[in-house]
């Protein structure tokens, strides 16, 4: 989704490895981590980091308020 919404160019993120040409291609900077957070966006690679990617996502909405 991001890829088509052409929002990667110079962004860090991590994703399944079956899509990482398609998001480096997409002008995004991958890295191989459970979670990564640049800016507003939060990206996870896994089924098994979604406690790290829910604790990610909850410290960036405590930022919000």
């Amino acid at each position: 989704m991001f890829c088509s919404a052409k929002i990667l160019k110079d962004k860090k993120i991590t994703c399944f490895v079956a899509i990482k040409d398609d998001v480096e291609n997409a002008g995004a900077l991958y890295e191989d981590s459970p979670v990564v957070v640049d800016g507003n966006m939060i990206t996870s690679r896994l089924p098994k980091d979604l406690p790290d990617f829910c604790k990610a996502i909850i410290s960036q909405l405590k930022k919000q308020l």
